[in-house]
C-alpha cells in the first residue's frame, strides 16, 4: 500500500507533500521519502519508519526562492529489497535528473535489470522501482522530454503500476500514469498549481476539482493544468469531478459506495499483500512476520474464522494439502469451542480475521493456546487483538474496509494463505519447494489477472434487471472453488436480502436438485481445472431441468458458453489462483442486484462489520 503525492506550483512543495502523505501513511509505513526540485538539481530526504522519522531532515530541503517549486513523496511498503534507505523512495535515475515514485511491481524486473547491467547501470538499491527511473533517463538521453520518455518506459513494463516521474529538465512538470488497477492516481486542479496522488485523500484539502486516470492513461501535469492521453498517445479529454470536502468523500472518491470501491480496489489490495513476500528472481516467499524452517514446520494446521473468514480458510485447505502436503482441519471461530478439540504436537491454530477483533474467532485462539497450539493469525487491523494474541502473522494490507460485506480483505487473505502455502512448502525443500515456486512466480500476476474483472461490463446490469425480483439463487462449484460458490451465496444474502444457498456441485443431486425448475437461477462456478468435466455434468443436470444457468468461466470456453444462459468469463490461470478470479464477478453481481433492488449497499440490515460479542 503505496502512497504517492505530488506537487507543482508557486508554493513551498515540501509541506504539501509531507501533509498529503501524512493523510495517505496508513498506506505504507515502512519507509518515506520526498524529493524536491531545486535549482542544483533533487533534494532527496528518505528515513525509515514512520514519516515522523522523516521529519528531522526535512531542513535540509529548504529550496525557498527556487521558483516554481516541484516536489514528489513516498510512503512505501517494501516490494523488492529490505527496509532500508536505499531502497526507500524516491529513486533518481543515474546522474541524477530524473526522479520516480512508484507503486506496483515490475514483473519483468530480472530481465530489465540484466539489459541495463549491460548498458553499464549500476543499481543503487534493490527495487524493482528503480528500472523505471533508469528506463526514462535513458529516453532522455536519446533526446526525448520527460513525457515522450516516461511513456516509452512505461510501455516496457509488465505488470499494474502507477508511476510519478519528475525532471531536472522541465522543472514545471510532472508525469504521472496509470496501468492496470495495483495502483490508483487522481489529479487535483487548483489556481496556478497542480497536486498528484494515489488517492483523492491526500490532496483533496488543497483542491476539490479532481481527474482520476484510468488504466493505460498518462498525465502531462504543469502548475497550469494538465494534458491526459493513452500510453499509445492518443488524446484524452480529462473528466473533471467536483468533489465535496469531508472525510467520508476523501475516503470515497469517485464512487458510489464504499462497496464499489473496494471492489475495484482489489487488484490493488493484491498488489499491496504481496509486497516484499515473492522474490521474483528466484521465485521464493518471505514471510517476516512468520518466519519459518524446517524445525519450526507444523504437523497440523487448524484454520479458525467466521463468515467470509471461514470460506477464505476452507479454500486456504486445498491450498495448504496442495503445495505444502501438510493436514488441515477448518474450524468455525464459533464452534472450535463447542467440541472437544484435539491438539497434536506440532500444531499450529491460524486465525483468520478483517478486524483482528473478531470474539469468536478470538475465543478459538485463546482455546487453542490454552490447549498447546501454536497461534497464528492472518489479519487486516495492524495492532488489534488477534494480532497481540499470535505468535506469528500475516497482515493483509488491504487498506481500510469500511462495507461491511467483506470484499478485498477476502481476496487478501486468500492470496496470504497462497503465501503460507508456498512458504510451508518452500521449508521443506524439494519437490514441495519447487511446487511453491511455480505458484509464486504466477502469483506475481494475479494483480494483472484481476485487474481484467474490474472495468465496465454490461453484464452485471442485464443480470440485475434480469433477476432482482427473484427471491432465491442457488450457487455451485467443485473442488477449490465450492468455497467460491458459499462466499458467492453469501454476499448476495448480505447485500440484496435474495435468500441463497452455496454447495459443493456434487450435493446437488443429495437435496438441492428438487428446487430446480425454470424460476430457478443457478449460479456455477466452472473455470477449466480438474473438476471442469464435473461441472458441465452438473449444468446439464440443471439444463435438463429447465433451470437457469449463470456460469463463471475460462475465457475462450465457447462450448460451455454455448450451453449455459449467461456467461462471465474470468482469465485463464493456474487453478490454485481461480478462487480469487471467480469471487470477483460473484461480488459484482451480488453489488448489482442489490443496488437495482435499492438495498444499503454498505449497511446492510441487522450486519456490523465487526462483530465483537458472542
Amino acid at each position: 500500500m503505496c502512497g504517492i503525492i505530488g506537487y507543482v506550483g508557486p508554493r513551498h512543495a515540501v509541506p504539501i507533500v509531507i501533509g498529503g502523505l501524512r493523510r495517505l501513511e496508513y498506506r505504507g509505513y515502512d519507509s518515506s521519502g520526498i524529493a524536491v526540485l531545486a535549482a542544483g538539481g533533487f533534494k532527496v530526504a528518505r528515513a525509515v519508519g514512520k514519516l515522523s522519522n522523516l521529519d528531522p531532515r526535512l531542513d535540509a530541503l529548504d529550496v525557498a526562492g527556487g521558483g516554481t517549486h516541484t516536489a514528489i513523496g513516498h510512503t512505501r511498503w517494501a516490494t523488492h529489497g529490505g527496509v532500508t534507505e536505499q531502497n526507500a523512495h524516491p529513486h533518481l535515475g543515474r546522474t541524477g535528473r530524473i526522479a520516480i515514485v512508484h507503486n506496483g511491481i515490475v514483473e519483468n524486473v530480472a530481465a530489465l535489470k540484466a539489459e541495463l547491467r549491460l548498458a553499464g547501470i549500476e543499481f543503487a538499491s534493490e527495487t524493482d522501482s528503480e528500472v523505471i527511473a533508469h528506463l526514462i533517463e535513458q529516453g532522455i538521453a536519446h533526446g526525448s522530454g520527460l513525457e515522450a520518455a516516461t511513456r516509452a518506459a512505461l510501455l516496457r513494463l509488465e505488470g499494474s503500476q502507477a508511476v510519478l516521474a519528475a525532471s531536472l529538465d522541465e522543472p514545471g512538470r510532472l508525469v504521472c500514469a496509470r496501468i492496470g488497477n495495483a495502483g490508483g492516481v487522481c489529479i487535483g486542479r487548483g489556481r496556478g498549481e497542480c497536486f498528484v496522488a494515489s488517492d483523492v485523500a491526500g490532496i483533496l484539502e488543497h483542491t476539490r476539482e479532481i481527474v482520476f486516470l484510468e488504466s493505460h492513461q498518462l498525465a502531462s501535469v504543469t502548475a497550469d493544468g494538465l494534458t491526459v492521453t493513452l500510453l499509445d498517445g492518443a488524446p484524452v479529454k480529462p473528466r473533471v469531478q467536483i468533489l465535496a470536502w469531508d472525510p467520508v468523500a476523501a475516503e470515497k472518491g469517485e464512487h458510489r459506495h464504499f462497496m464499489q470501491k473496494e471492489i475495484l480496489e482489489q487488484a490493488r489490495s493484491i498488489t499491496d499483500t504481496l509486497r516484499g513476500r515473492v522474490d521474483l528472481e528466484r521465485g521464493e516467499v518471505m514471510l517476516e512476520e512468520l518466519p519459518l524452517d524446517a524445525a519450526t514446520l507444523p504437523t497440523r494446521l487448524t484454520l479458525i474464522g467466521c463468515g467470509t473468514s471461514f470460506h477464505a480458510a476452507l479454500i486456504g485447505k486445498f491450498l495448504i494439502e496442495d503445495i505444502a502436503r501438510i493436514p488441515v482441519d477448518v474450524d468455525y471461530g464459533s464452534e472450535y469451542r463447542n467440541r472437544d478439540p484435539l491438539i497434536v504436537p506440532g500444531s499450529v491454530a491460524v486465525a483468520i480475521t478483517q478486524s483482528g477483533e473478531t470474539a469468536d474467532t478470538l475465543a478459538a485462539l485463546a482455546e487453542a493456546r490454552a490447549r498447546g497450539s501454536r497461534c497464528w493469525a492472518i489479519v487486516n487491523a495492524i495492532g488489534s487483538q488477534a494480532q497481540r494474541m499470535a505468535d506469528g502473522t500475516i497482515t493483509m494490507r488491504a487498506g481500510p474496509e469500511i462495507g461491511v460485506a467483506s470484499t478485498k480483505a477476502f481476496t487478501a487473505s486468500v492470496v496470504d494463505l497462497t503465501l503460507l502455502a508456498c512458504a510451508l512448502g518452500q521449508a521443506q525443500g524439494g519437490a514441495m519447494a519447487a511446487r511453491a515456486r511455480e505458484v509464486a512466480r504466477a502469483l506475481v500476476r494475479l494483480p494483472n489477472w484481476v485487474g481484467q474483472l474490474l472495468g465496465p461490463d454490461p453484464v452485471y446490469d442485464r443480470l440485475a434487471a434480469r433477476f432482482h425480483h427473484h427471491a432465491h439463487c442457488l450457487f455451485l462449484g467443485r473442488g477449490i472453488n465450492y468455497p467460491v460458490a458459499l462466499e458467492g451465496a453469501l454476499k448476495l444474502k448480505e447485500l440484496s436480502y435474495i435468500h441463497a444457498e452455496g454447495y459443493p456441485a456434487g450435493e446437488m443431486k443429495h437435496g438441492p436438485i428438487a428446487l430446480i425448475d425454470e424460476t430457478m437461477p443457478v449460479v456455477c462456478v466452472a473455470p477449466r481445472d480438474r473438476a471442469y468435466d464435473k461441472m458441465v455434468s452438473q449444468i446439464e443436470q440443471i439444463k435438463a431441468r429447465q433451470g437457469i444457468v449463470i456460469a463463471v468461466l475460462t475465457a475462450g470456453d465457447h462450448a460451455l458458453r454455448e450451453r449455459v444462459d449467461y456467461a462471465i468469463e474470468i482469465p485463464a490461470a493456474p487453478e490454485v489462483l481461480t478462487p480469487v478470479l471467480a469471487v470477483i464477478p460473484l461480488q459484482r453481481l451480488a453489488y448489482h442486484l442489490a443496488e437495482r433492488r435499492g438495498c444499503d449497499v454498505d449497511q446492510p440490515r441487522n450486519l456490523a462489520k465487526s462483530v465483537t460479542v458472542e
